[in-house]
């Protein structure tokens, strides 16, 4: 049997939006239906953020999450619902005395409340302190913990964000530690500056640091996210896709959404002899039922 990959979509981000995020969504409506049309391309999970209605502005509001989740599960696809825990991280330090911190560093119990009271199949731990911009996203050794803890007090697989080569050994001696859940699953995420390289030696080396036979996605942003969904099924990992992380399918081309970046990956995966996973098949590589019923 062809071996099964599993494809992520990440729906709409948090970034600030452009004159190139037109086809972003922004709304609960337009991001669920976003993920319902990235799962009938061929998605098996979906990483979602919500915004701001109006304006657009990354949130973090209970009810967005909420509607999205509802609107997804109320549809045709059974597709693996991923909401994002990496709001409330970022640090932006005064130059000197005079001036006055810009900071959203968030308590954990703030940061996963909506996954305490909404609990989806995965969400996302950062395991991350970087520079990213002029900013930096901070994510204590405590803060991961008890995230982590809350996380999976309410069911949830924590899908391990690394950024760097650090961040894996951070997250490697979390699970020694008992903090994280067995059989853990890395997210790679390449490309971003502050971090890892979107190339094939960042990504070997960072395969080569995490557990024999641990689970592992990778994903790059801008051009190289289909290089490194090429790369990534190459090299025996899983991979993702989405505005989020990327907004044209080719140079100077705006990705009229994100099925035709979905689409798009599953010729590449396939191209390469492989098959995207059903949400089903990917909920048992995964372990998510096991998860579900340990909490």
């Amino acid at each position: 049997m062809k071996r099964r990959v599993i494809l992520t979509c990440a729906v709409t981000g948090s970034a600030a939006l452009s004159k190139n995020s037109r086809y972003v969504p922004i709304t609960p409506e337009q991001i669920a239906n976003e993920a319902i049309g990235a799962a009938r391309a061929g998605a098996a999970s979906v990483h979602i953020h919500v915004r701001d209605p109006e304006t657009g502005a990354p949130s973090s509001k209970l009810e967005l999450y909420d509607e999205v989740m509802q609107r997804i599960r109320a549809s045709d696809t059974d597709v693996i619902i991923n909401l994002t825990a990496g709001v409330g991280a970022s640090f932006d330090p005064p130059l000197d005395e005079s001036g006055t911190a810009s900071q959203t560093v968030q308590p954990p119990h703030v940061r996963t409340d909506h996954v305490s009271r909404l609990r989806p199949d995965i969400c996302t731990l950062d395991v991350a302190t970087m520079n990213i911009g002029e900013r930096a996203i901070v994510n204590t050794r405590p803060h991961l913990i008890a995230m982590s803890w809350a996380i999976q007090a309410a069911g949830v697989k924590p899908e391990l964000e690394v950024f760097d080569i650090g961040h894996v050994g951070v997250a490697v001696r979390l699970l020694e530690e008992g903090h994280l859940p067995k059989p853990p699953f890395f997210q790679f995420c390449l490309g971003i500056a502050g971090g890892a390289p979107a190339t094939t030696e960042a990504m070997l080396l960072m395969r080569s640091l995490v557990p024999a036979g641990t689970l592992w996605s990778a994903f790059g942003i801008s051009r190289f996210q289909m290089p490194m969904v090429a790369q990534s099924v190459i090299l025996g990992g899983h991979c993702r896709v989405g505005l989020e992380d990327n907004l044209f399918l080719d140079r100077g081309v705006l990705a009229k959404g994100n099925v035709p970046l979905v689409e798009r990956a599953v010729e590449i995966i396939r191209a390469l002899g492989a098959e995207p996973a059903t949400p089903d098949e990917a909920r048992e590589m995964l372990s998510l039922e096991t998860a579900r019923a340990a909490a």
